[in-house]
């Protein structure tokens, strides 16, 4: 099944239950609201529709007749608009304010003649005596300038029964929407033979993409077309079809809907698919607490699956109580000039999605571990970025990691290059990192790589972490932790990146220091004399203990190596003082 196939059976289901409008409306924000009395005069001052209070307000979202797809011509929407439109007031210069308005009143002239409706007579008498100098005149607010309206009946206000609700106004507006002059012809979404969307509604709410709404059909070169046809002929959806999937996606894209997250600059968004609604909703709130981690209120939930899999619960048996057969969907879009690519769909069985994921977080673990108990998507993606920013990660970096980790294939291997690149510049060796590391270790090269400190395992880019870190800490031990630039600081890119060159300089830095550890504490030096050599003990001469560079691969684990060295030695340090602080006390 398509992607867009399966949100047009998703449209089908929500439209039952009253979550999406019907055929030929959309949800729109709509800010104020004009009553109107029977004969066309305003019953009052507008009203604010919106939501909040003070700066922080925001309209409201009402189903009102879809709007009409305006590039760069002059086009009215049915019954409602923006105040440039309806009343030829706007906050801007407005250099073609007039002849908004003036469109407006014309068509709806047009579109009106010969009703008979209350509702729609008092909106033609209105039309008929408005002038734009009326709005300062009367007093009306600055913060209706450029504000959606919408109009209804003073009788009817009440009840919340708008203009565009009544019986006759819908009626109307199936009439304008079927039109006479539509091309027919099968729809590749439904199989039913149909009208042809000439052009698909805007899709609103992806990340990056113009704030008008950008499409992911839609044809506007000849270059794009074939056989002669004319834009949406060239992919034939029918009218219907292409209103369900954009009011779906439309949905789904709104912010707080619970249906979508962002990694990187991809919009995600999922949804599921169940005989019982309960199981679909469990499926959505369970995925969604995995990737789309709230610090407040969904973190908990997740620390709980990740102590769960440390303590060696094999995935299957943490994954929720749902019947079988729930089907799940994710789909990742991103911005491409004026269009919407699809960066990856993916439909399985929920169970196998949540194993897979599952087993992610499990290649993710790391000891210690972070400080954030579930740490998102998003806060390891900007672990990636210059500065920790957003807008600094890699492109397509986002959607292509979400993607191999739903569908089980390697991760991108730009992810272990850009946090080693990370390292290299800022030499900050934290638990994200150092996770990230891990899971690629696993994933793409199909390593056993250890969770915690490891004094067996022998590869040679973990022991010279191992070793780096030892004489970081011998280097502390002499001088103190208040030094300008420690070893890491200065060399940590290029141990990493080229042994040869700065383990020699370290071992002898490493000496000078001993010696003066030695004065002073004498049994503390021999213990990193210990450590020393039981790394080099480790090492085979013979293989180039030190070899001139090493891959991404050996600095991959070089990472893994420090990090879990480095934490041994604040562990026993930390374990050495609360001893002491015992002794004390006793």
């Amino acid at each position: 099944m398509s992607a867009l196939a399966a949100l047009v059976r998703a449209y089908d289901r929500m439209a039952t239950r009253g979550e999406v409008p019907p055929f030929g409306y959309s949800q729109e924000k709509i800010g104020f609201l004009i009553s109107l009395n029977a004969d066309g005069t305003v019953a009052g001052p507008p009203i604010d529709l919106r939501l909040g209070e003070g700066r922080k307000k925001t309209a409201r979202a009402l189903a009102v007749p879809r709007p009409t797809k305006r590039t760069s011509g002059i086009a009215p929407n049915f019954l409602w608009d923006k105040t440039a439109y309806v009343l030829g007031i706007t906050a801007g210069e407005g250099k073609r304010t007039a002849q908004e308005h003036q469109a407006f009143r014309d068509q709806h002239a047009a579109w009106l003649a010969g009703t008979t409706d209350p509702g729609l007579l008092a909106l033609l008498r209105f039309l008929d005596a408005w002038t734009p100098e009326r709005f300062a005149e009367w007093g009306w607010s600055e913060e209706m300038k450029d504000q959606n309206l919408v109009f209804a009946l003073e009788s009817e206000r009440l009840r919340n029964v708008y203009l565009h609700d009544r019986p006759e106004a819908r009626a109307l507006w199936a009439r304008l929407m079927a039109g006479s002059d539509k091309t027919e012809a099968i729809c590749l979404l439904s199989g039913e033979r149909a009208p042809l969307a000439r052009l698909h509604p805007a899709i609103k709410g992806v990340w990056g993409a113009q704030s008008s709404g950008a499409s992911i059909v839609s044809f506007n070169l000849d270059a794009f077309t074939s056989y002669g046809h004319e834009q949406g002929a060239n992919a034939p959806i029918s009218e219907a079809a292409a209103f369900a999937y954009t009011s779906v996606l439309n949905r789904f894209l709104d912010r707080g809907s619970g249906h979508r997250l962002q990694v990187g600059d991809a919009s995600t968004v999922f949804w599921a698919e169940a005989t019982e609604q309960a199981a679909a909703d469990a499926a959505e709130q369970m995925f969604a607490s995995l990737l789309a981690v709230d610090e407040n209120t969904e973190s908990k939930k997740v620390g709980a699956l990740l102590e769960k899999i440390a303590q060696g619960r094999p995935v299957s048996d943490l994954k929720p109580e749902l019947p079988p057969g729930v089907r799940f969907h994710v789909l990742g879009l991103a911005p491409n000039a004026a269009r919407l690519s699809v960066r990856f769909y993916i439909e399985d069985d929920f169970d196998v999605i949540a194993t897979r994921y599952l087993r992610h977080l499990e290649r993710l673990r790391i000891e210690p571990p972070p400080h954030e108990p579930a740490p998102s998507l998003w806060r390891y993606l900007i672990e990636t970025a210059v500065l920790r920013k957003s807008e600094n990660i890699a492109p397509n970096l986002g959607g292509d990691w979400l993607r191999a980790i739903l569908t089980d294939t390697p991760y991108p291997l730009t992810l272990l290059s850009s946090v080693i690149m990370r390292l290299r510049v800022d030499h900050d060796v934290n638990a994200l990192r150092v996770g990230l590391l891990k899971s690629i270790l696993i994933k793409n090269f199909a390593m056993e790589a250890p969770v915690a400190l490891d004094p067996d395992f022998t590869d040679k880019g973990y022991l010279l972490g191992r070793l780096f870190a030892v004489y970081e800490h011998i280097q502390e031990a002499a001088l103190g932790r208040n030094v300008n630039a420690t070893i890491r600081d200065k060399f940590y890119g290029a141990a990493a990146a080229q042994p040869r060159k700065v383990f020699a300089l370290l071992g002898s830095g490493a000496g000078n220091h001993l010696s003066k550890i030695g004065k002073q504490r004498p049994g503390h030096r021999v213990n990193l004399e210990k450590a020393i050599g039981a790394i080099m003990e480790m090492m085979e001469p013979s293989d180039d203990p030190f070899p001139t560079s090493l891959s991404d691969k050996s600095q991959a684990l070089f990472t893994l190596g420090y990090y879990h060295q480095r934490n041994e030695f604040f562990r026993k340090s930390d374990s050495a003082d609360s001893a002491a602080v015992s002794e004390t006390a006793q």
